[in-house]
C-alpha cells in the first residue's frame, strides 16, 4: 500500500501536511470541550457562581466545537481533493501503461482484470486515502490525547477504560482473522464476474444461436453467488460488530459511572464536587478513547482490501514493456517501402514450439506479396512482426533497411497502414474511423476521406447512409455488417497513405466482385506502395508479385501463381479446393 503513495505529488503532499495540522487542531479542540463541561458543572454547584462565568465558560466551549467542526470540513475537502486526484492520476497512468503494452504485457493480464484495476481498484485505493486523512490520522492522535488526559485522575476509571479496550482488541483480532482473507478474495470474484458478464456481451449473437442462455445463466449465477456470499459473510461480519462496538462504549460510560457513584459516597463532602467533575470529564474521554478505536477498526476492515487494490495496480504499472522503443525516424537513405525478413524465428511467450520457422524473403517498393496457407501456419502471425505487435525471438525484420528494433515504434507505424483480420471500428462517426490514424479525422480533409472510402468501395452505402460522412458508428461498428466494416477498416489504412500497407485476411468478408473491383481500385490509386496480404482465398492472390505458401511455420513455396502450381504441392491443393482446373487455367 505504501508503494502506491510514491505517485502523489507535491502539491498533495502539501496538502496532507495542511490537513494533519487542521486535524491537531480539530482534536485540541474536541478534548477542550470536557474540561469547559467540567468547569460548567462546577460553577452550577457552586454556591455564589456568577452568571457571567457560566456564560463564559459556555461560550469558550461553543467556540471550540464551531473551531472542531471547522477543521472537520476543512480536512474533509482536503481528503475529497486529494482522493480524486490520486485516482485520476491512477488511471491515467494505468490506460497510458496499457496502451504502452506488447500483446505479450496484454495477455499476462487478462482484460477483464485490466479493467477492474482501472475502476474497482483505485476506487478502493481512493477511499482508503480520502477515510486514511479523516479517520487514520485522527484516531491514533485522539486515542493517545484523551488517553494523557486522563492518565492519574482515577485508577479505577482507567482499569475500566483498559479492560474496554483490551476486549475491543481481542474482537479486532477475531475480526481480521475471520473476515481479512474474504477481503482478498473479493477483487478476484469481481475480475470472474466482469470476465463472464463480458463474455457473455461480446459473444451474444453465438449464445442465442445456439440456445446457450440458460448455459449462460448458470455461469453467471455461479460467480454471482460465490461474489455474493463473500459479501454477505463480511456484511454480517460488519452486521455483528457495530452493536459490540457500542456495547463496549455504553458499558464503559456505564462502569465509570458506577464505579463514581461508589467513589462519590465514600468522599468527603467537600470532594464530592470534584470527584463528580473529574467523573464527567474522564467518561467524556474514555468515549473518545473508545470511539477512535472504533475508527481505526474501520480502517483495519477497509486496509486488506484496498492493500490487495493497490498491489494490483502496481503489478501493472511496475510491469516494464518488453518492447522498448529505438530512436531511429527514418529508414536508409534511398530505400522506401521495403521490408525484408532474414532467418526470422518466432514463438509465443512461454510456448515451447516454434510458430515461425527460418522465415526469409524481401519485398520491394510498389510490390504485392502474399501469405497462404492452412490455418495455424503462422501467416498473421508473421505479418504482426512488421508493425512490431511481437518481437521476433531469431533474426531480424527490417523496414527501409533498418531493423524494426531500431525504430521509435511512432515512426514505424507511420509508414504502415494496418487492416486487421477481424476489423475494429470505434464509436464516433464515418469520417472519425476513416481518419482514425490522426486523431479521429484533425489531420484530413474531407475530400481525402471520400476519396479513401471510394477506394475501399464504400461509397454505395456510406452516401445511403443518414448524415453520410458523418453518420454514427456505434461501438464495434454494431450497426454495419462485416463487409461494410472491413471496407471502413480499408478505408483508414488508405487513407493515412502509409508506405506499406498489411491486409491480414481483410477481404474475407467481401464478395468476390468487390474484392475484385477493390484490389484493382487499389493498385492504380496507391502506385508505389508495398501491400503484404494474407488471405485464405486464391483469388484474391492471383495477381501478387509474390507469393510465400506457409505450412506449420515454414515456407515451402515461394514465387508466382502459376510457378507455384507447378512447383508446389500444397498450393495446388488449396488451388484445387477453391477453384476449378479452367479457372485455374485463366
Amino acid at each position: 500500500m505504501i508503494r502506491i503513495l510514491k505517485y502523489l505529488t507535491r502539491r498533495e503532499w502539501l496538502m496532507v501536511l495542511v490537513s494533519l495540522l487542521f486535524i491537531v487542531a480539530q482534536v485540541w479542540m474536541e478534548l477542550s470541550i470536557p474540561e469547559y463541561m467540567a468547569e460548567i458543572t462546577k460553577l452550577v454547584q457552586t454556591p455564589g457562581s456568577a452568571m457571567g462565568d457560566i456564560w463564559r465558560t459556555g461560550g469558550m466551549m461553543l467556540l471550540a466545537t464551531l473551531g472542531s467542526l471547522m477543521a472537520a470540513v476543512i480536512v474533509g475537502y482536503f481528503a475529497a481533493v486529494i482522493g480524486a486526484r490520486f485516482s485520476r492520476r491512477l488511471r491515467s497512468l494505468l490506460f497510458n501503461q496499457v496502451d504502452s503494452f506488447s500483446m505479450e504485457e496484454i495477455n499476462t493480464f487478462s482484460t477483464d482484470s485490466l479493467i477492474t484495476r482501472s475502476t474497482n481498484d483505485i476506487t478502493q485505493v481512493q477511499m482508503l486515502l480520502t477515510m486514511g486523512l479523516t479517520v487514520t490520522v485522527r484516531a491514533p492522535i485522539m486515542a493517545v490525547w484523551a488517553m494523557t488526559r486522563i492518565a492519574g485522575q482515577g485508577l479505577e476509571w482507567t482499569a475500566a477504560t483498559g479492560v474496554a479496550v483490551a476486549i475491543l482488541t481481542v474482537m479486532v483480532g477475531f475480526l481480521m482473522f475471520f473476515v481479512i482473507p474474504k477481503f482478498k478474495k473479493m477483487q478476484m470474484l469481481i475480475d470472474n464476474m466482469n470476465r463472464v458478464t463480458r463474455e457473455n456481451l461480446t459473444g451474444l449473437r453465438v449464445v442465442r444461436a445456439y440456445n446457450a442462455e440458460g448455459y449462460q445463466e448458470a455461469k453467471f449465477e455461479e460467480a454471482n453467488g460465490e461474489l455474493t456470499a463473500t459479501q454477505l459473510y463480511t456484511s454480517r461480519a460488519m452486521a455483528v460488530m457495530m452493536p459490540m462496538l457500542m456495547l463496549i462504549m455504553s458499558g464503559t460510560t456505564l462502569a465509570i459511572y458506577w464505579i463514581g457513584a461508589y467513589l462519590i459516597d465514600a468522599a468527603q463532602s467537600p470532594d464530592r464536587l470534584t470527584i463528580f467533575a473529574s467523573m464527567v470529564v474522564f467518561s467524556n474521554y474514555a468515549v473518545q478513547v473508545i470511539m477512535s478505536f472504533t475508527m481505526l477498526v474501520m480502517i483495519f476492515i477497509m486496509l486488506p482490501r484496498a492493500s490487495v487494490s493497490a498491489k494490483r495496480i502496481c503489478q501493472v504499472l511496475d510491469t516494464a514493456p518488453s518492447i522498448v522503443d529505438g530512436q531511429r525516424r527514418e529508414g536508409l537513405p534511398g530505400v522506401k517501402g521495403e521490408v525484408t525478413f532474414r532467418n526470422v524465428c518466432f514463438k509465443y511467450p512461454d510456448a515451447a514450439a516454434y510458430v515461425l520457422k527460418d522465415i526469409s524473403f524481401t519485398v520491394k517498393q510498389g510490390e504485392t506479396i502474399a501469405f497462404i496457407g492452412s490455418t495455424g501456419s503462422g501467416k498473421s502471425t508473421l505479418v504482426n512482426l512488421v508493425p512490431r505487435f511481437f518481437d521476433v525471438t531469431e533474426g531480424e525484420v527490417l523496414v527501409d533497411g533498418v531493423d524494426v528494433r531500431a525504430y521509435k515504434g511512432e515512426a514505424l507505424r507511420d509508414k504502415i497502414g494496418y487492416v486487421p483480420q477481424t476489423a475494429v471500428l470505434f464509436k464516433g462517426t464515418v469520417s472519425s474511423n476513416v481518419a482514425f490514424g490522426e486523431n479521429g479525422g484533425d489531420g484530413y480533409s474531407t475530400d481525402q476521406i471520400k476519396k479513401a472510402v471510394a477506394i475501399a468501395q464504400g461509397t454505395d452505402f456510406v452516401e445511403t447512409m443518414e448524415g453520410t460522412y458523418v453518420a454514427e458508428i456505434a461501438q464495434g461498428g454494431t450497426n454495419l455488417s462485416g463487409g461494410q466494416k472491413q471496407r471502413i477498416s480499408i478505408a483508414r489504412a488508405v487513407c493515412r497513405a502509409p508506405e506499406i500497407y498489411i491486409f491480414d485476411d481483410s477481404f474475407s468478408a467481401l464478395d468476390y466482385k468487390t474484392d475484385r473491383v477493390l484490389r484493382s481500385e487499389l493498385k492504380q490509386q496507391t502506385a508505389g506502395v508495398t501491400s503484404m496480404i494474407v488471405a485464405q482465398r486464391i483469388g484474391t492472390i492471383l495477381d501478387a508479385d509474390q507469393i510465400i505458401v506457409l505450412d506449420e511455420g515454414r515456407i515451402v513455396g515461394h514465387g508466382r501463381h502459376r510457378e507455384l502450381l507447378q512447383q508446389c504441392e500444397v498450393y495446388r491443393q488449396i488451388a484445387m479446393s477453391q477453384l476449378s482446373e479452367e479457372e485455374l487455367a485463366l
